[in-house]
């Protein structure tokens, strides 16, 4: 698998990075084959948080063995510093480790939000002193949501983010005013050499009223070759990879789209953006 340099932190990351959100609940034998998917298929790298259910049990019994396969990202919804701090030492715990490659202020979606985590006592008071400390090596930022661009934006001037992670897909890239900053971030990213994840990338619509099908919080593309297309769409754009889908049962064909990956160019995007109109935008 295709590998790229997720910014300034050095790591050459497969462009397929384990959200570990599918392992919400899930048992540990289960979970187990999961992993081993993860590691046949290359992945080095994963994404885990402590909302993500089970996730952080699921994931820590590999890390005692597998710890330097993988760059290991977790995260916080804490806004203060001592909430982000005890969070921290918690999932340290529960995922074996002594250190987190990468540690994010996890979804944050509005300036509010932003607010909080940059005040004075905001939880980004415990990231630096935790990469002072050693706990952890780079600090991110992520987040969902129509102005999660916007947002990110905002945040990059007020600190010196390592990475973000933003969603990304071409239903969404429909809509102006989420392309427009969204395509400043990326440009943003590269200049400050910013690692770039991408999320929601093969989401077709909101589930709505419609029956559940996966165990992701939108309805996904399910037929390969939709995937394939929604995968080459995200990868074609400046980023180091995407987040795979919450859902176990995806997975494999995530995977084996993320190999089989071919580079769009501007033309072939503008198509897929124009073929959109078929779609609900997750984000309005």
């Amino acid at each position: 698998m295709e590998t790229r340099r997720f910014g300034r932190t050095g790591h050459m990351s497969t462009i397929a990075i384990f959200g570990a959100a599918a392992f919400w609940e899930i048992s540990q034998t289960d979970a187990d084959k999961v992993m081993e998917q993860v590691i046949e298929a290359g992945i080095n790298h994963i994404d885990v948080a402590p909302s993500y259910g089970q996730a952080e049990e699921r994931v820590g019994p590999w890390m005692p063995r597998e710890r330097q396969r993988f760059f290991l990202g977790c995260k916080t919804t804490e806004r203060t510093k001592a909430g982000a701090w005890d969070e921290m030492q918690r999932s340290l715990k529960r995922l074996q480790t002594e250190t987190f490659d990468l540690y994010q202020c996890h979804a944050i979606t509005t300036m509010e939000e932003l607010d909080a985590i940059t005040m004075q006592g905001g939880a980004l008071e415990a990231f630096v002193e935790a990469r002072q400390r050693g706990l952890i090596q780079f600090i991110g930022i992520t987040g969902h949501g129509v102005n999660a661009p916007q947002i990110y934006l905002e945040a990059l001037r007020r600190f010196d983010f390592d990475t973000v992670l933003f969603p990304l897909n071409f239903v969404q890239m429909a809509n102006p005013e989420f392309r427009k900053p969204a395509e400043e971030l990326i440009a943003t990213c590269k200049a400050k050499d910013v690692g770039t994840m991408i999320i929601k990338t093969i989401t077709k619509a909101p589930w709505g009223e419609r029956q559940h099908t996966a165990n992701t919080w939108y309805e996904p593309f399910d037929k390969m070759d939709e995937i394939q297309r929604a995968i080459n769409f995200g990868l074609s754009h400046d980023v180091t990879g995407l987040c795979t889908a919450g859902d176990t049962r995806i997975l494999p064909t995530v995977l084996e789209a993320c190999k089989n990956f071919k580079r769009l160019n501007e033309t072939q995007r503008e198509e897929m953006i124009q073929s959109a109109t078929q779609y609900e935008p997750l984000f309005t």
